[in-house]
């Protein structure tokens, strides 16, 4: 009985070891990757909106200058409030506005504005 009750406790001792999983070291290696692109620089205006004309166009008269700018909308053109919160009504002329840009070429493509 004795020998029974040594053999039970060897193999259960025993049992968890064989049964465990090696863990291998894994290596990392480092290579060095060169990114290329183009540095888009934002430029913003302030002033108060005009209208949309044409279609996709915001129109602002700007604080320092007596032209009116033009801006491009191209997708969804992201329109916040001061805290930052999307505002879904259309912008009313004579609205104070300030538009961040970039430009590309011969336009200014409208990247947010915030309406004060």
């Amino acid at each position: 009985m004795k020998k029974t009750i040594v053999i039970l406790a060897c193999c259960a001792l025993i049992a968890p070891l064989a049964s465990a999983k090696t863990h291998k070291k894994g290596t990392t290696t480092e290579e060095a990757i060169t990114v290329t692109g183009t540095v888009v620089k934002t430029t913003s205006e302030e002033g108060a909106v005009a209208n949309y004309q044409p279609v996709r166009t915001l129109v602002v008269r700007g604080d320092r200058s007596t032209d009116p700018h033009k801006y491009v909308l191209e997708g969804p053109g992201h329109i916040l409030n001061k805290r930052g919160e999307l505002v879904q009504m259309p912008i009313q002329p004579g609205t104070r506005v300030h538009v961040f840009y970039v430009n590309t070429g011969d336009s200014r493509v409208i990247d947010h504005v915030v309406v004060d």
